[in-house]
């Protein structure tokens, strides 16, 4: 029970601090619309298992052994977090956001762009790498193992979600809109931002 308390702990103040995971949900969801912004949650949880699995295979001791490795994973997440800003930080001022309509991104695209956010993201890699280190122990079933992980998604799914919906409800999607290039460059500033301080952030735990 107390692993339990500590995992939820632990991911429930992970997953509301913010960070690039949502700064990339907002940025779908005022800029393509609800589905987008639900599709990039959704991404993001099943990213979050990309740090469980490679964890539970041990995987994560590699990483927090291994400079170079860990360095290469951080340097790739950086990138694409500054190649989504700066793609952000120049879109045209005027977007078609119609819920009702077509998207001018794919869902897979839309999908993508959250699953690869949060998969590349050296912040969920020290955070997953760590909870399992701290909290789980030899004796823990490789089952409730599995389950921590779920939960891990689960939140970061739910979470997300309730991203996504307020910042795609018409009201203030609207008034985003209104001052759409102003947002696009803010936006697009904090996520440059975030990947130039991930790649320079030292490595550690």
């Amino acid at each position: 029970m107390n692993e339990l308390i500590a995992v939820s702990v632990i991911t429930i103040l992970a997953v509301i601090s913010p960070g690039a995971d949502f700064a990339m949900v907002t940025r779908n969801s005022y800029l393509y619309g609800r589905k987008a912004g639900l599709l990039a949650a959704l991404g993001i949880a099943l990213g979050v298992q990309v740090h469980v699995s490679y964890t539970m295979l041990g995987v994560g001791l590699l990483i927090a052994k291994a400079p170079l490795l860990f360095n290469a994973i951080k340097f790739i997440g950086a990138a694409y977090l500054v190649y989504i800003g700066y793609k952000t930080f120049v879109a045209r001022s005027q977007v078609d956001v119609d819920l009702s309509g077509g998207e001018p991104i794919s869902d897979f695209a839309a999908l993508r762009t959250g699953f690869l956010t949060n998969a590349l993201n050296p912040k969920t890699t020290l955070f997953v790498v760590s909870t399992y280190t701290q909290v789980v122990h030899v004796d823990t079933p490789v089952f409730t193992q599995i389950g921590y992980g779920l939960f891990m998604s689960f939140a970061h799914w739910a979470w997300f979600t309730l991203v996504a919906l307020f910042f795609s409800h018409n009201r203030l999607r609207n008034t985003m809109l209104r001052g759409q290039q102003l947002l696009n460059r803010g936006i697009g500033t904090v996520l440059v931002g975030l990947g130039v301080a991930l790649a320079l952030a030292p490595m550690g735990h």
